[in-house]
């Protein structure tokens, strides 16, 4: 009967303690206090007349009927998280359009571009999700995203926007009162920065592969800064601390403003396969907000694109 299941908080907390089999992990993930979990699964145990986990002073395991009840529960959750989602996008009417992206597109590239959308389609209203994670369509209030990757997600459109060209660049003042920069080899007196990134056997290009373009063969990498983001080895060449590889795109408006210099003109391509992506459900392909969007952005890619130096 209805009025024996837990409700939705409940679940989560369970859903929550079964996936991690600890109750201050789930607790941390939730927000709460381990003797909040603690309290939350004894009552659901007492509700339902069921054990379950079993604990020692060391483990916790799901019982039989425990793991009946986790895989119940994530599809319950789940299924409750898209019925959500699908009811937020139909009451908020039409003229919203809400866009995901990561951090780094948003303010090196789209937000510079953003007011001639606006100008172009003032009846539609964006909103967007700033995050690195991966939004689920189905699940998450969102309407289209530009994701990095391969461009194959089951059921969703992808557009190519542009290639990835890895460049040199520094500050004006470091070229200015730096060590001269007139050979590929007058790099070895500057500090260089690159970011370490590999997926899927592909690796993001590094001074050591700029290098070998350049037919240095003797090149050190070992006193090189290695970042985890293009944002922060971008910072670092705008700072006048460094000269970076970074993206030609997410770059290209402080290269025409003169915040950077691009000091040698050799850039590498990223994996073909690898690019950023406008992507939006299939279903959705014919929406007209999104269709508006989508022209608009790909004849913006098309001029990023034509602006690169290879």
């Amino acid at each position: 009967m209805p009025r024996l299941l837990p409700g939705t908080r409940a679940l989560r907390t369970f859903e929550a303690a079964a996936r991690h089999l600890n109750f201050t992990r789930a607790a941390d993930e939730l927000g709460l206090t381990p003797a909040a979990v603690s309290h939350q699964v004894k009552e659901i145990e007492d509700q339902l007349d069921l054990v379950l986990f079993t604990r020692t002073s060391r483990t916790m395991r799901l019982t039989e009927a425990g793991n009946a009840l986790h895989e119940a529960s994530i599809e319950a959750l789940d299924l409750l998280n898209r019925a959500v989602s699908r009811a937020r996008k139909m009451t908020r009417g039409t003229a919203l359009l809400k866009v995901t992206l990561d951090a780094q597109f948003a303010t090196k590239w789209l937000m510079r571009r953003i007011d001639d959308f606006r100008r172009q389609r003032p009846g539609i209203e964006l909103r967007f999700d700033i995050t690195y994670d991966v939004r689920d369509f189905e699940r998450d209030d969102v309407d289209i995203g530009i994701r990095f990757g391969t461009g194959r997600y089951a059921g969703l459109c992808a557009h190519r926007l542009f290639d990835n060209i890895i460049i040199p660049v520094c500050s004006p003042a470091l070229l200015a009162s730096g060590p001269p920069l007139n050979e590929p080899r007058d790099l070895f007196r500057h500090t260089l920065a690159h970011i370490d990134w590999s997926r899927q056997g592909v690796t993001w290009p590094n001074w050591s592969m700029w290098m070998q373009a350049a037919g240095v063969d003797d090149f050190d990498d070992s006193r090189t800064l290695v970042f985890g983001s293009s944002t922060d080895a971008t910072q670092a060449a705008l700072d006048g601390n460094a000269v970076a590889l970074a993206d030609f795109a997410m770059v290209a408006n402080d290269l025409s403003q003169g915040r950077l210099v691009r000091p040698f003109e050799l850039g590498i391509k990223v994996a073909p396969e690898f690019a950023y992506f406008l992507v939006y459900p299939e279903t959705a392909k014919d929406d007209a907000r999104i269709t508006a969007f989508r022209e608009w952005l790909l004849e913006e890619a098309a001029k990023t694109h034509g602006t690169e130096k290879v």
